[in-house]
C-alpha cells in the first residue's frame, strides 16, 4: 500500500503543531496557556524594625526618599511598636498603610 498524500500532510502539520507549543508555552506551560512568564509577585512581609532600604521600597507607596526617612526615624525613636506610627514619619500616610494592609510587620 502506497503511503503519503493526505496522511503524510496531517503527520506534518501535526509535528509543527506540537513544536510550537514547545516554543510558545514549553513544558512550563499550564492547561489554561503560557501564564508562566509572569514573574511572581512577591506578598512577603516587610519587618518596618529590621527592613533595608531596598526591603523598605517594596512597600506599594515607598521610594528611596520614605524609605531613607524611615530608617533615620527608626534610629532616632527606636523600633516601631506598630505599623501605624508610620505615620510619624514625614511623607507616610495613611494611603501608604492602606495600601500595604497586611504586608507591614513589626517584630
Amino acid at each position: 500500500m502506497k503511503r503519503g498524500g493526505f496522511g503524510r500532510a496531517i503527520g506534518i502539520a501535526t509535528v509543527a503543531v506540537l513544536a510550537l507549543g514547545l516554543v510558545a508555552g514549553g513544558a512550563g506551560a499550564n492547561e489554561k496557556g503560557a501564564k508562566d512568564d509572569k514573574p511572581a509577585r512577591t506578598e512577603s512581609k516587610v519587618n518596618i524594625n529590621e527592613a533595608t532600604r531596598a526591603q523598605l521600597m517594596k512597600l506599594s507607596g515607598v521610594g528611596p526618599g520614605t524609605a531613607d526617612r524611615i530608617i533615620s526615624y527608626r534610629q532616632a525613636h527606636g523600633p516601631f511598636r506598630r505599623a501605624q506610627d508610620l505615620e510619624k514619619v514625614e511623607g507616610v500616610g495613611k494611603g501608604v498603610l492602606e495600601k500595604n494592609e497586611g504586608r507591614i510587620a513589626v517584630k
